[in-house]
Order: structure tokens, then sequence, then C-alpha cells
């Protein structure tokens, strides 16, 4: 039995209009793949051109439908807005999207001034609002669909050096309720996913070392490490019609650490 056998299809998800950010690299990249192995027609979006055009080539050399790629800063309220329209047009329907784009650079409390304070909610929390808020016309015209927000652990364990991060993942919660109240008479699902500390490249490089390694074997419940096609598949199950009661909540995918 082939990996890829060994998990669910969502005939749901075939021929979709899915919209990513952040998807050139770590989870979001494993988003862009794993929905168009499902036949999804996918588009995404990242500040790093070179990486995205690489996932470009590699989905289509695999097989599956080529994604549209458009270099865009979320951080850029109107530009992204713009950029997210466009991309809704050529995919002609958009029935998912998926708010990933982050930034959790570590950083003392001390040293965050006004201007470092906005700039994290603007790649954390801000983006996610304002990418709904330009997609909403596309997902009514179509019937409705799934908003899937990703939120962080870190909000709920202690993790140290995560201030504006934790905050502003906090607040993610928030806006998934409050979106999913004013969405559902649309039939427009908001969920959030909350991943643990996934094994992306960047968290390897980065900040998984001896301590980080023996924290998870004393914390999780599970004695294996989340990788991002973990999260992936939950985010797929959202995604697809196969949840289509299921809105306005928080989806745990942690190893059981909370």
């Amino acid at each position: 039995m082939n990996a890829t056998d060994r998990y669910a299809t969502y005939p749901s998800l075939r021929g979709a209009g899915v919209v990513v950010s952040g998807g050139a690299t770590g989870l979001g990249a494993q988003f862009v793949t794993e929905f168009a192995a499902q036949g999804a027609r996918v588009g995404f979006v990242d500040v790093q051109e070179d990486a995205g055009r690489a996932l470009v080539e590699a989905v289509a050399a695999a097989g599956h439908p080529r994604p549209e790629f458009r270099r865009a800063d979320v951080r850029d309220l109107a530009g992204y807005q713009e950029v997210l329209r466009g991309l809704a047009a050529d995919l002609g329907s958009v029935g998912v999207l998926v708010n990933n784009a982050a930034d959790d650079t570590r950083h003392a409390s001390t040293g965050v001034d006004p201007a470092a304070w906005d700039a994290g909610f603007r790649v954390n929390l801000d983006h996610q609002f304002f990418a709904v808020q330009a997609l909403a016309p596309a997902l009514r015209a179509a019937g409705g669909g799934s908003v899937v927000n990703l939120g962080s652990i870190s909000t709920h364990v202690k993790l140290r050096d995560l201030v504006v991060y934790r905050t502003a993942k906090a607040a993610v919660e928030g806006l998934t309720r409050a979106l999913a109240i004013e969405l559902g008479a649309d039939a427009v699902r908001v969920n959030c996913v909350i991943p643990g500390w996934v094994m992306t490249a960047r968290q390897l490089e980065h900040h998984v070392d001896a301590e980080a390694e023996a924290t998870l074997d004393r914390e999780q419940a599970l004695a294996r490490r989340v990788q991002p096609a973990d999260v992936a598949r939950l985010v797929l199950w959202l995604a697809a019609e196969d949840s289509a009661a299921c809105t306005g909540q928080n989806w745990i995918v942690d190893g059981g650490w909370m």
C-alpha cells in the first residue's frame, strides 16, 4: 500500500477553488500540495517568490493540477486584497480559504515597540480578516464554502519570547467565532486549526534543540512528533463537505500536549 492510499480522498474537493496564504514553504506548502493531490484548483500567495515558483513546478511534475502562485505581502492589506481578488478571478471560483501566513520570530517583550507590535499583528492576525473580507463575495457566489484560520498552541501552553505572536494568535480564535456567526447564513463555515509544535524545516533549523525535544517528550501524550501532513489532513477535512455541520470551532493537532 502506498502512503497516499492510507488516507482519505474527498470528492467535494475535486475541482474546488482553494486559496492558501503563506503557501510557498512549511505548513503552507504542505497544504498546497495536499489540496492539489485531491484535484483542487489551488492558488497561493507568499513573499518567497523562488520557493513559490519551485513549488508550482514540483506539484505539476507530480501530476496534480498546476497551482497558481502570486507574490504578495500579507502585511500590505490593501495590496493583498487586490491580489486575492485577482487570484479568485483567475481560479474561476473559490470555495476554500486557508489563512496560514504567520511569523513566530522569538523576541523579548522589553524590545517590542509600537511599530513591532503593529507589524506582528499584521502578519499573524490582520490579514486573516481582510482575506475573508476580500473573498467573501466569491465564497457566497460559490454557494458557500470553508475558511480555515491557523491559530497556535503557543496561546495555550508555556512558551517564552512570543508575546506578540501569542496575543495575535489568541485573537484568531475570537475572529473565527465572530466570522462563523456572521457568515453562517451564507453557508460559509469558519474554523480554527491549532497546530502543536510542527516539525517544519524552519522549526527544525531554528528552534528544535535538545531542550525542545525534552519538552515534547514530557508534555505530549503521543510519543511522536507532529508533522506538516498531520495538520494538512485535518485542514482537508474541514475544507471538504464532510465537515458541513462544523463551524466556529477550534481543532487541535498537538499530539496531546494541551
